[in-house]
């Protein structure tokens, strides 16, 4: 039998079929029926039109969860069945599965490409990421956030002292804004600082090294969250001087509902456990009095209490090996040929405005979100969807703050639908995203063009209601 994939080598899982073969590169991956670098679930799926017909799927919505890489589906069906408890078991599986586990953290600190003192915990998402370091911060903890975040970003720190910061308009003004409200801090006890990457909603890279800078200038930490950026572009923890990192299996191409907590280990292995369970523990007794005295792991296990999603895990694994394998280079620039097809063709359409923080020149990842004048964008994402087959995201994007930042005052038509987000006699505010990456086929992106050019020339085909805040075909 072959080496396991996407593992350091070790002799317990030498039994483990391969699932992928041999490395895989962006060059020799791509599959013709999708014509994407890397292939992904789902490129197969047909869907109805409420037209009439059907047509393939064109999934568009990479940013809320992008479709599992088909090499990541294949290697954990290679592993399912030698699946067996994970650390401290006697038997084969055990063992094999507890070695599957420990590499896939080798693996995952190799593609952030981690400090040799950082620690790689396993989470559930990004958000339960965040949600960990809130929880371990010292008690006496400043936390500077920018208003612009993602509210798993926004939103953990209630048990700090949290200064939101206001929207930047440049990267430059990001760093300036972020050195005012440091330097104006009391310099005693400590202070974080959390940014994004890149935007969940308009896609922009931010400054990450420049913030990390800026932080560590004033004596402050940093954590970055990648949710947006690592399935795009590397992340490098060492070049980029942050103190942690933080993103989600779902968002990188791996189902199973696992995410990542990577970097320094103090603050980790000072505070109580996250969850107080089994596998945080490392000795457990009874005490005179009747209560329990307890010890501490101070790996990264102290924060995994319970059994582990050996799967979830292996699959970010799989990813980032798949990812790295195929290179980031060409990924890059062929991503950046289909986000130059769409903005290229909303701006042939003078209704659509594209939501931008720091301008038509700043880079960005494949996301891009945009009004159109004289439609609600619940009824033009669900109007995409049914006649269209085209599956995007509209509303708020749990970025409330940053989106009615970006559209301010801009009227919102309620039109047949409304925007689940609005109150009733609220005036509608929201937006549609459109996002891709490296499994998705120039025809999705063409198809997608042409269908916003059709609905803004032409109106829908279809009548369309509100459904459980929802808007969706009448079909009565």
């Amino acid at each position: 039998m072959s080496a396991c994939p996407n593992t350091a080598t070790a002799s317990v899982i030498a039994t483990v079929p391969v699932a992928a073969g041999e490395p895989v590169t962006a060059a020799d991956s791509a599959d013709p029926c999708c014509a994407a670098p890397l292939p992904v679930l789902g490129r197969d799926v047909t869907v109805p039109l409420v037209t009439g017909g059907e047509v393939s799927y064109a999934a568009l919505d990479y940013a809320a969860s992008a479709p599992a890489l088909q090499r990541v589906w294949d290697d954990v069906a290679a592993y399912a069945p030698y699946y067996g408890s994970v650390h401290r078991g006697a038997g084969y599986l055990s063992q094999l599965s507890t070695d599957l586990f420990e590499n896939s953290r080798v693996t995952v600190a190799e593609f952030l490409d981690c400090r040799p003192d950082d620690q790689v915990v396993f989470t559930r998402s990004t958000t339960d990421s965040l949600n960990l370091l809130a929880a371990v911060v010292p008690a006496d903890c400043q936390v500077f956030v920018f208003e612009t975040e993602h509210h798993a970003s926004l939103l953990p720190w209630k048990d700090a002292q949290v200064s939101y910061l206001n929207a930047p308009r440049t990267p430059a003004q990001a760093v300036e804004i972020l050195e005012r409200a440091l330097a104006a801090r009391e310099p005693q006890g400590a202070a974080l600082v959390c940014v994004t990457g890149a935007s969940n909603v308009t896609g922009e890279l931010w400054p990450v090294k420049e913030l990390a800078a800026a932080a560590h200038a004033h004596g402050a930490r940093i954590v970055l969250d990648a949710a947006q950026l690592a399935p795009h572009h590397p992340v490098s923890v060492r070049e980029s001087d942050v103190d942690w990192v933080a993103f989600s299996g779902h968002k990188l191409y791996a189902p199973f509902g696992s995410g990542v907590l990577a970097g320094r280990a103090d603050w980790l292995q000072e505070a109580e456990p996250y969850l107080a369970g089994g596998g945080a523990s490392r000795k457990v007794a009874r005490r005179a009095d009747g209560g329990v005295d307890v010890e501490w792991h101070t790996t990264a296990a102290r924060h995994e209490a319970g059994s582990p999603n050996v799967i979830g895990v292996y699959s970010i694994a799989s990813a980032c090996k798949a990812l790295t394998e195929a290179g980031f280079d060409s990924l890059v620039a062929r991503e950046q040929h289909l986000i130059a097809t769409v903005r290229a063709g909303l701006a042939e359409v003078p209704e659509v405005r594209v939501l931008s923080l720091f301008g038509d020149d700043s880079p960005r990842v494949g996301v891009i979100s945009f009004v159109v004048e004289g439609w609600n964008s619940s009824h033009f994402a669900a109007a995409l969807s049914a006649e269209y087959g085209i599956g995007v995201r509209d509303g708020l994007f749990c970025a409330h703050p940053l989106v009615r930042t970006l559209l301010g005052s801009d009227p919102q038509d309620v039109g047949e639908c409304g925007a689940p987000e609005a109150e009733p006699g609220e005036r509608s505010l929201n937006a549609i995203r459109v996002s891709f990456g490296a499994g998705t086929p120039d025809e999705h992106v063409e198809r997608f063009v042409g269908a916003v050019r059709e609905l803004v020339r032409d109106g829908a085909q279809w009548k369309y209601r509100t459904e459980d805040g929802r808007c969706v075909p009448d079909r009565g």
